[in-house]
């Protein structure tokens, strides 16, 4: 198993690198989120996954550990492969893939190309127990009480703002709020809206 890669960059695709490691070029595949945190600079160090088939044996790479955690968690389901939790990860950031996991959110998995109602509920199904594990409550922001967040909701509709705007600054309130209550949460809204 290579699990990382200390060389000098050769070629920087939006899909794909190149690294040069001791005189051998080795082509990495990468998600859009690693691509756009890889700086330019010559000399890079990127986490590897070697994906073993019997016609081939694919590199992926990964600028953060956290990342390839969750790209080897999402492979272990069956019918998601590596092209799909790749995907997955360009169109999802890492901490939005396991707050979707850790909240059953499936049409936040659904929305990625290739992932129909089945697999989204299979990765939740799969993976929701494994993620509050390895990560904590602490890492992953899971709603204390959502009858809380839909009075908030409900009464900021009637006070006449869209249910997307007011859904986000809710969410971010709750996160960062020890006990939220209804009234405090339309208040710290209405400054924020």
């Amino acid at each position: 198993m290579i699990h990382h890669l200390k060389g000098q960059l050769i070629e920087k695709n939006p899909t794909y690198l190149v690294i040069e490691c001791n005189g051998v070029g080795y082509m990495v595949h990468i998600s859009l989120h690693t691509f756009s945190l890889i700086p330019d600079s010559e000399n890079i160090s990127i986490y590897t996954h070697l994906h073993v088939k019997e016609d081939s044996h694919t590199l992926y790479g990964f600028y953060q550990k956290s990342e390839r955690d969750i790209f080897r968690l999402l492979i272990s389901v069956s019918g998601v492969g590596t092209s799909t939790a790749r995907t997955m990860l360009s169109s999802l950031e890492p901490n939005q893939v396991k707050e979707a996991i850790a909240n059953a959110n499936v049409p936040t998995i659904q929305s990625v190309k290739g992932i129909g109602a089945k697999t989204a509920q299979r990765v939740i199904l799969d993976l929701k127990d494994k993620i509050l594990k390895v990560y904590g409550e602490d890492e992953v922001f899971v709603p204390q009480d959502n009858t809380i967040k839909e009075e908030a909701l409900s009464a900021l509709e009637t006070l006449g703002f869209a249910r997307k705007q007011a859904t986000r600054v809710v969410d971010k309130i709750m996160k960062d709020s020890q006990a939220p209550t209804v009234e405090s949460i339309i208040k710290m809204a209405l400054k924020n809206l």
